[in-house]
């Protein structure tokens, strides 16, 4: 029997724990969260989209079946055409303008996450990548899930943080999620243990970063 992207969580167990369920996300969900954390959360996820929109353009290169590069382009296309543009009108009810969006600087937390994956995907293969990208397509849609199952969670008006935990239970992202994992589902069953293990080490590295990003949001820092 292959791998599964489980085995991936499972080898990662602490970090991925750690990611799921930092200060960040628990203040978020129970709606304790400073409105300036959020914010400079909500300015540096802008540009992170715009770098996971060159790794998927980038999963198209690195693509060797129509199906693979069918799926890149979807996924460069709904960033481009629809996640980018939901963003900026989240980020307006939060009074940060377009203009200052396409102005910011960004932080090195987003630049060391986007940076790896990236060079990852160059330096790799397709599932590489995908992997390195996996804790922010999976782990978003997986932490939404987590926020619903706590008692400290608040949902609804009471919480300023309620649309962002709306956003990722939605059927659009929870679908995109459980595409991924069949998708990564897929190609870890063929893989060595050996192959697993360069694997788990790029999922363990992309995790922490995305830690790192979370922590990010909390300092405020750049």
């Amino acid at each position: 029997m292959g791998y599964r992207f489980t085995d991936l969580t499972d080898a990662c167990h602490d970090d991925w724990r750690a990611y799921v369920e930092h200060d960040f996300v628990r203040n978020l969900g129970n709606g304790t969260l400073e409105e300036a954390a959020f914010r400079h959360y909500l300015q540096q996820d802008y540009l992170f989209l715009i770098h996971f929109a060159r790794a998927y353009a980038l999963a198209a290169y690195k693509s060797r079946t129509l199906a693979d590069l069918r799926q890149a382009h979807d996924g460069l296309k709904a960033i481009l055409d629809v996640e980018l543009g939901l963003h900026v009108g989240f980020c307006r009810e939060w009074d940060i303008s377009e203009a200052q969006l396409a102005a910011l600087p960004e932080a090195r937390a987003t630049m060391a996450y986007t940076r790896y994956v990236l060079d990852t995907g160059n330096r790799g293969d397709l599932l590489d990548l995908h992997v390195a990208l996996a804790p922010c397509l999976v782990g978003y849609g997986e932490i939404a899930n987590w926020l619903n199952d706590q008692d400290a969670t608040v949902r609804g008006n009471t919480n300023p943080y309620d649309a962002w935990i709306a956003m990722y239970e939605g059927e659009e992202f929870q679908g995109a999620m459980r595409a991924e994992l069949e998708w990564l589902d897929a190609r870890l069953a063929d893989v060595t243990p050996a192959r697993f293990g360069e694997l788990v080490e790029v999922f363990r590295d992309a995790t922490r970063l995305e830690i790192d990003f979370w922590q990010m949001g909390l300092d405020r820092a750049l």
